[in-house]
């Protein structure tokens, strides 16, 4: 049986070896079929490639001069125009992870005096961000130091400029990845911020400087790493909200966990729980992402899609040297063999908050029933500047509750148009408040005391809601509690519910998918008097596909005629879920 570490290694190979042919004579990338190269794809291959050289020590796989490939990427990252930073950054700790000093760095010495000062000039360039572009700045101060193109070290300041931002935009110390407008866009950007500026400190040639902002890093990826035993789910399904979930949902989770293991941020008594979270983090990752006949990562087909921003070649060379990164850690940690001892599933309710201020209070409700192995995500957050269900606060749960990535549907949440103003009850509440109600039940309620539009801007003055979500055991019921300030016509109202299917190759065997009862929906309160259209059969239309398979169904309740609501009077609607939970057979 091989050894964790070694079958990272072995997949890592493999991975590189189908994606290497895509690395142009000058250093560009190859797009899969169907798809466009982003301006920053040589910067993930240099890293990759690094990453690679770090855990092996070659310099040749499948007949490529790696050392030479790794040149021509990072000189064409950095004469891309106008300049990607985040390819820089990657470019970097690619040139770096091949040796800290210039003389004895041998991808260095490949380069041409015009691509070494292009290097000099492109590190030097700092812009000044608040979201998790941040973390590149970071990189490209390590790696400008570290390389010795200059005396001043500001990976200190940088890193203390960003923990700084984000005690002014979250309470509770979370990466907010917005912006501008309302704030609170907190999604796994968060975790990929603290696993790539751990990565770049760990390449940085003063180790005194890493051992002084270890304590700083881990006071805010601590918090990310606390939330991984109530949000990893049994059949080890990660983050699963927010923009970029899908293979970066497993990907960027395991490699903080692993950080936190290595770096002893995690106490020896809760290891055996994190190590069997790693694993079934893993495991999910390995059947629900890999080719396992061909050995490359699938991100998309007729079945599925993933994040619009990710392509396959750039995924591919990020999982190459995750997976290389992984074997190196997972040696330093020593992953224990043998069968885990697994924990009894126990049904919780917990809400993790993000912020908390008197403007807005934002987080994320995990429910676990421990019988029927239902488990799901609320995220009550931003979706930043690109408006997709992906952020909405519904139940997250792929295979039960599924969402369409990439657009907007309002899943499982009353849309009301006013005139121009569309508005839904997500992206923020007040008065969070989580429980436990009758016969051992949760509820999760939240106010909006202003409605918000789509465009995620507060519209005063015309009226409020106030939800409450209550579980108990496999039942689930939400009800919406509107009222207006002064007289006003809805124009409309639409509610979606969203059917889909498991992949038919890549799925996880125990994974969760619908019985044949499907979700069991009742409408126990509709003071609005809408109807159900007929159901909405998208299986031949590419636009509805989920990170993990096909959707097949759309079921509108909608109120398509204008609806007079009157102040001092409470509109309901209330529906009810009982879904059939049904393990995925092999």
């Amino acid at each position: 049986m091989h050894s964790f570490s070694e079958q990272c290694l072995d997949m890592a190979r493999s991975m590189l070896g189908h994606n290497l042919e895509s690395v142009q004579p000058d250093g560009t990338v190859l797009p899969a079929k169907g798809e466009q190269s982003r301006p920053d794809e040589p910067g993930h291959v240099a890293f990759a490639l690094g990453e690679f050289y770090r855990a092996t020590g070659e310099t040749t796989l499948k007949g490529y001069d790696l050392v030479d490939l790794a040149a021509r990427c990072i000189t064409a990252q950095m004469f891309t125009e106008p300049a990607a930073e985040n390819g820089l950054a990657y470019s970097a700790l690619g040139l770096l992870a091949y040796g800290p000093s210039k003389e004895r760095n041998p991808v260095w010495e490949r380069l041409v005096e015009e691509t070494q000062q292009r290097i000099d000039k492109a590190l030097l360039h700092r812009s000044d961000y608040d979201n998790h572009w941040q973390a590149f700045n970071i990189a490209k101060a390590v790696a400008r130091f570290s390389l010795g193109l200059s005396k001043k070290d500001e990976t200190s300041r940088l890193i203390e400029r960003m923990v700084d931002r984000i005690n002014q935009t979250s309470s509770a110390g979370f990466f907010d990845d917005a912006t501008e407008g309302l704030g609170g866009n907190f999604n796994l950007y968060g975790v990929m911020t603290f696993v790539f500026t751990r990565s770049a400190l760990q390449l940085h040639a003063n180790s005194g400087v890493r051992d002084r902002k270890l304590p700083t890093l881990r006071t805010y990826a601590e918090k990310y790493i606390k939330m991984m035993p109530d949000l990893v789910r049994a059949d080890g399904l990660g983050w699963a909200f927010g923009r970029a979930a899908g293979a970066y949902g497993q990907m960027h989770c395991i490699s903080l966990i692993l950080q936190g293991l290595r770096d002893g941020w995690i106490p020896d008594d809760q290891k055996p729980k994190y190590f069997d979270i790693l694993r079934r983090l893993f495991m999910f990752f390995y059947e629900t992402y890999l080719d396992q006949e061909q050995g490359f990562l699938d991100l998309r087909d007729d079945e599925r899609t993933a994040y619009n921003h990710h392509t396959t070649r750039m995924a591919n060379f990020d999982a190459a040297r995750y997976l290389c990164q992984w074997s190196r850690l997972a040696k330093t940690v020593q992953m224990p063999s043998g069968v885990p001892k697994i924990e009894p599933s126990r049904t919780t309710g917990r809400f993790v908050i993000f912020d908390k201020s008197n403007r807005k209070e934002q987080g994320l409700f995990v429910y676990r029933d421990g019988e029927s192995g239902l488990h799901l995500q609320i995220p009550l957050i931003s979706s930043g500047t690109t408006l997709t269900s992906d952020s909405l606060a519904f139940p997250h749960s792929p295979g039960i509750f599924d969402w369409a990535n990439n657009v907007y549907v309002p899943v499982m949440l009353p849309e009301l148009t006013f005139g121009e103003h569309v508005t839904l009850p997500s992206f923020y509440g007040k008065n969070c408040v989580t429980g436990l109600g009758l016969r051992n039940s949760f509820y999760f309620r939240y106010e909006q005391p202003e409605l918000i539009n789509l465009k995620e801007e507060i519209v005063k003055g015309l009226g409020s809601v106030k939800v409450q979500w209550n579980f108990s055991g496999n039942k689930i019921g939400c009800e919406f509690a509107y009222t207006v300030k002064q007289q006003v016509t809805l124009d409309k109202l639409r509610y979606c519910l969203v059917i889909a299917a498991p992949h038919s190759k890549y799925r996880v065997t125990g994974g969760l998918t619908l019985g044949a009862q499907g979700h069991r929906c009742t409408v126990a309160k509709d003071d609005f008097q809408a109807t159900w259209l007929e159901t909405e059969v998208v299986s031949a239309d590419p636009t509805y596909r989920t990170n993990y398979g096909k959707i097949h169904y759309l079921q509108y309740l909608v109120r398509d005629h204008p609806l007079i609501m009157r102040p001092g009077h409470v509109y309901r609607l209330a529906v009810n879920f009982e879904p059939e939970v049904a393990p995925i057979d092999a």
